[in-house]
């Protein structure tokens, strides 16, 4: 009888043994999950490197960008937003040893901001709620208004000189809509102030991070935020 070759022979006796083929094939998963981890490590890390590089926000483009450098096809080993963001707040602790203390600055500029604007039920949103933002980012603030000319009259009754430009929004209906969005540098801060209708306090534009209603905070959350935070600047931005 011709000998089977090793392979074979190891093939033929798993074929036979039910429990040993199971065996196999759970250890041949183990070994994918091990692997597809240390690809989602790789992978959030670099993708959170890009984004510091080109700015917030833009997470399905960096991680298409390190995937294609890092060469990981199988998008089961693609990190999420949130792991991302995780790898980012990491990064960022690490090489940007002042960064709590630039958070906590941008979140004052923030407050006074939604004090002056409080007429447009102003909320925090973005990278300086997350924690992540720096302050070439600036902040992040939502406005509403009946129309976009209700805030570009209440920024021309006050002098302050402004740009304008547009961002989409994606709501959980699945709606991707456009909404004005007006700059202006207060201080060294830049500040970005979208204008969404009224209804969009209810109904929220969905978070580039967890994929989820983006709420925000809003003045008095982000005094009792700052409130608690530790350190007495801090505390001086508490009213």
């Amino acid at each position: 009888m011709p000998r089977r070759s090793g392979s074979k022979a190891v093939a033929a006796a798993t074929a036979r043994h039910p429990k040993r083929r199971a065996a196999t094939a759970a250890e041949a998963r183990g070994q994918h999950h091990h692997r597809c981890l240390h690809e989602r490590r790789r992978l959030a890390y670099e993708s959170a490197r890009i984004l510091a590089e080109q700015g917030p926000g833009e997470f399905d483009r960096a991680r298409r960008k390190a995937a294609a450098r890092l060469g990981i096809t199988d998008k089961r080993c693609w990190p999420d937003n949130e792991e991302i963001n995780d790898a980012l707040i990491a990064q960022q602790r690490l090489f940007e040893p002042d960064l709590d203390a630039d958070v906590a600055d941008l979140r004052r500029h923030a407050l006074q901001a939604m004090r002056e604007l409080a007429a447009f039920r102003p909320r925090l949103v973005g990278p300086a709620l997350r924690g992540t933002a720096t302050r070439a980012h600036g902040v992040e603030l939502r406005l509403f208004a009946d129309s976009p000319e209700e805030v570009l009259m209440a920024l021309m009754d006050r002098r302050i000189p402004w740009r304008e430009r547009e961002l989409s929004a994606r709501f959980g209906n699945g709606a991707v809509q456009m909404h004005p969005v007006f700059e202006f540098v207060a201080g060294d801060v830049p500040v970005h102030l979208q204008v969404l209708p009224w209804h969009a306090l209810r109904q929220p534009p969905l978070d580039p991070v967890s994929d989820r209603p983006e709420r925000g905070i809003d003045a008095e959350e982000l005094a009792a935020l700052l409130a608690d935070m530790s350190g007495p600047s801090a505390a001086d931005a508490a009213p």
